[in-house]
């Protein structure tokens, strides 16, 4: 199965609470994982960009044994003891390093934050595969987070899985906590951009400022910027669209898969 290429998978995370759910929404990432499987093996390792990793700089994790962090305040305990301790990779930290230069620096300050672990005990929930985070640079603008993608793209062809993990829609300010869908300016926004990812009307994604409701949208840029890297990482390649849903009136879960059937 390692003569053809790894897919590239963008995710929307949410809530914290979404590791311990039964939904819809996990189910869909428990499917996508068991897909990933059969189509494509194990990954050697993941390649984790998460929106709860930004950084003024590009930084990459390097140790073998990353810490699990709790990057949440206020939720019930049982969400604190959960546990998900999957290995980091120093042979993947390395083929990094090698791919994006001095773009790139080793910083072992962080973890496995709840970005990451909260979908990949959907996705992977064995905890078996190795995890490397790298950060989401808040100084590169949108065209250079795009190359940056693309620089990490050959590690598809080795094995390794690229996993981002944001959202299209994010605006807790804008919560409604008694609304299971979205918005009207929610659904907007999340139908705009899907039907660009979907049509690879890469640079529209790229000026995501300009399409309507951004402002409502996309209030800070760190949910965003983590499907820029895919964008650059699976170039021309048609998505697979999971999870197309809305919750809580100003949240977007939806999930793009490239490279997958």
């Amino acid at each position: 199965m390692r003569d053809q290429k790894m897919p590239v998978i963008f995710s929307g995370h949410g809530s914290p609470m979404l590791a311990l759910e039964d939904t819809e929404v996990t189910r869909g990432l428990r499917t996508l994982g068991k897909n990933i499987i059969e189509q494509f093996g194990k990954p050697r390792a993941i390649l984790a960009l998460s929106a709860h990793w930004y950084t003024r700089g590009t930084y990459v994790q390097g140790t073998a044994n990353p810490r699990q962090v709790y990057d949440m305040y206020g939720f019930p305990q049982e969400l604190y003891d959960f546990k998900y301790p999957a290995k980091g990779s120093p042979e993947l930290s390395s083929r990094i390093l090698t791919l994006l230069g001095d773009q790139v620096s080793v910083n072992d300050t962080w973890g496995i934050d709840h970005g990451t672990w909260t979908v990949l005990c959907h996705v992977f929930p064995d905890a078996d595969i190795p995890v490397v985070q790298l950060s989401i640079d808040a100084t590169l603008s949108a065209g250079d987070i795009y190359q940056l993608g693309r620089a990490l793209s050959p590690l598809r062809e080795e094995g390794y899985l690229i996993f981002a993990s944001g959202n299209v829609v994010h605006n807790l300010r804008r919560v409604e906590w008694d609304n299971p869908g979205g918005s009207p300016e929610c659904a907007a926004f999340n139908q705009a951009i899907t039907a660009y990812v979907t049509r690879r009307e890469d640079g529209k994604v790229l000026d995501y400022p300009a399409v309507p409701h951004a402002v409502y949208a996309v209030p800070t840029p760190e949910h965003f910027l983590p499907l820029l890297y895919v964008l650059g990482a699976a170039q021309g390649e048609k998505p697979l669209v999971f999870n197309n849903h809305c919750e809580l009136g100003a949240i977007a879960m939806t999930g793009y898969a490239f490279g997958m059937n």
